[in-house]
């Protein structure tokens, strides 16, 4: 079953509720970019890449008015692919042209990028991921989760981790590998650590929300945690993400913005409400990972030079070693990561 996380219409825009899955299909109908803005604000569709192709298409319903930039541009913080489309929207001569190319733009890089990342992973490989990083969460195949599809015919086998507290890995990564016939298995979020120590992950592959000047990534909020215990216990760390991630006009991790989420999704899930009433919430929607500075060159590396598919330079040769060729952040640099003073 192919994933379609978007659907242009020519007058409307038709969004997968991402909010229903696994239990519903649904799509919700756009006429407006004030509606798409809603629809990223509330997680109707989630995913940098995606945010940014329905940002555009957004754009399009509005005919580019002003007001349509400044509401879709304040719907999520941190995704930096919303504001780099927009920027390419702004530049356009055609509005639907232009949205369409970006989407089948992302589309291509996603493809690319699998190609690419397969060739890191080896037969067999347990690869544990993070959040949902594949078609739902760009204009279709994935990232991190596009880099195993790709890598099918190695029989490689996904571990998900759950993703608290709105559970993309549990309900929509899962649900895209049981679609596909990708062998999958669910884990809670604080059994990830067990499972590295008795030798049971050989990777981790994550996508990323935004990207720095010098290679500081910043994605779901868990993804700091793995790649301290990758670290841990020497196993290979990679980010998978296109060139509109990166924002070269943030010098690192500590100037990210990160978004608070509403506190109803940590203390309860849809109608069910688990915490005690009263009691305050922390909600960060991502973290940022700080590469030790031999890793930062290495970045600068990936995201200016190399002449392979365009989007997809990230893994194409971000060190003279080709088995770190797709790394933006290594669990096994010298220095542990550590949080950015905020």
């Amino acid at each position: 079953m192919a994933v379609e996380p978007l659907r242009w219409r020519g007058d409307r825009l038709e969004l997968l509720d991402q909010r229903f899955l696994p239990d519903q299909t649904l799509y919700v109908t756009c006429r407006s970019a004030a509606d798409v803005a809603t629809a990223i604000r509330d997680m109707v569709v989630r995913g940098a890449p995606a945010i940014g192709c329905a940002a555009a298409f957004g754009v399009v319903l509005s005919n580019g008015s002003p007001e349509s930039y400044d509401a879709l541009a304040k719907s999520r913080p941190t995704a930096v692919n919303l504001f780099w489309a927009l920027e390419r929207m702004k530049r356009a001569r055609n509005l639907e042209t232009e949205a369409k190319a970006i989407f089948a733009q992302d589309l291509a890089a996603n493809r690319a990028m699998g190609a690419l990342g397969a060739e890191l992973l080896p037969r067999g490989a347990r690869v544990m991921t993070h959040c949902n990083t594949g078609a739902l969460a760009t204009a279709g195949h994935g990232t991190a989760l596009g880099v195993i599809r790709s890598a099918r015919s190695k029989n490689v086998s996904v571990i998900a981790c759950e993703t608290r507290p709105y559970l993309q890995g549990a309900r929509l990564t899962a649900w895209e590998c049981v679609q596909e016939g990708i062998p999958c298995t669910l884990i809670t979020d604080s059994m990830a650590g067990h499972l590295m120590s008795r030798g049971e992950v050989d990777v981790v592959i994550v996508g990323a929300d935004r990207i720095a000047a010098n290679g500081d990534v910043a994605n779901k909020i868990g993804t700091y945690s793995l790649a301290v215990l990758a670290r841990r216990h020497a196993i290979p760390f990679y980010v998978a993400a296109p060139l509109s991630t990166f924002d070269r006009t943030i010098p690192d991790g500590s100037r990210i913005p990160i978004e608070e989420r509403p506190a109803d999704e940590v203390t309860g899930y849809r109608d069910l409400r688990w915490a005690p009433e009263g009691v305050k919430v922390r909600n960060p929607a991502s973290t940022s990972l700080l590469p030790s500075s031999s890793r930062r060159s290495s970045a600068r590396k990936a995201c200016s030079t190399t002449p392979r598919a365009k989007a997809s330079r990230l893994y194409s040769c971000s060190s003279s070693n080709r088995k770190r060729a797709a790394t933006a952040v290594s669990a096994k640099s010298e220095n542990t990561p550590s949080m950015p003073s905020r």
